[in-house]
């Protein structure tokens, strides 16, 4: 991550997660609210399980991406952990960074066992992406010693929005289905994902002059400029809430009623995946 490419990698990784989890948790929202005028596919256990699948697909696929970009790039360790010529540890913000993204890794691990065996609890996924996420905000906070004063400011405004997203996805254990968490996790994991841009920006500028890392004006400017990264993504989260619920409720009264009858149907059966998902 020593570049502006490796701060862009995880952003854009963090910001299309955030994204897509909004208008997955608002599609699935959306239908529960509306099943008094039928419900969609997208509501059935079989869409949602695959939609599971390929999204732990995905992340496991990034994960492993993200580790070998950190061993093996420009610069990497190459897996040496130690030095023995030199006497001394070889790399070691390389060794974190891909460590961040192996619990990652584990995460959708686990959630791929969860949603193609039944071998593993559901809330599993939950805790296994809490404690990612954990993980993350635990090696990022010893991670800044000998850094200058803005570069450590950034990470640890960083560090706001990790932990935050550790906390919603352990309650998440307990209250899974809460729309209101759901949409705070995507909220906090866009500005994770646009934040990891603008350290880029600050620290490894492709363009145009560099900050001053000692002047107390730039912390002072950068923690506002991080209130409106806060606000920028509680807008991106509420926009697409909106735009996908009045979708699935116009597609829903525009359902022919023949298919209506078959819909309720199906809504009979028992306690659909995305009350427990």
């Amino acid at each position: 991550m020593g570049s502006f490419r490796g701060h862009a990698l995880p952003g854009t990784f963090f910001l299309v997660a955030g994204i897509w989890w909004t208008v997955k948790y608002s599609i699935w929202h959306a239908t529960r609210r509306n099943k008094g005028i039928g419900s969609t596919r997208l509501a059935s256990r079989a869409s949602q399980r695959r939609l599971e699948i390929i999204e732990s697909s995905v992340i496991l696929f990034f994960s492993l991406v993200g580790m070998l970009a950190e061993q093996f790039g420009s610069g990497g360790p190459k897996l040496q952990l130690y030095d023995f010529v030199e006497k001394h540890w070889d790399h070691l913000h390389s060794w974190h960074h891909a460590t961040m993204y192996l619990f990652f890794g584990l995460f959708a691990t686990v959630s791929l066992i969860i949603h193609t065996t039944e071998a593993a609890p559901l809330a599993l996924d939950r805790l296994m992406l809490a404690i990612a996420f954990f993980n993350e905000g635990f090696l990022f906070l010893y991670h800044l010693h000998g850094r200058s004063m803005l570069d450590v400011h950034v990470h640890l405004l960083l560090l706001y929005a990790v932990f935050g997203e550790t906390l919603v996805a352990f309650l998440e254990i307990f209250h899974r289905g809460n729309i209101i968490l759901e949409l705070l996790r995507c909220t906090l994991t866009v500005v994770q994902g646009t934040w990891f841009w603008e350290v880029g920006f600050v620290l490894y500028p492709p363009r145009g002059p560099e900050w001053d890392l000692k002047d107390p004006n730039n912390m002072m400017f950068i923690t506002m400029c991080y209130s409106w990264h806060l606000a920028f993504a509680m807008l991106i989260v509420s926009v697409l809430y909106c735009i996908v619920s009045c979708v699935v409720h116009f597609r829903l009264k525009k359902t022919p009623p023949v298919e209506m009858g078959l819909l309720k149907a199906r809504e009979r059966d028992p306690e659909s995946e995305d009350e427990l998902m």
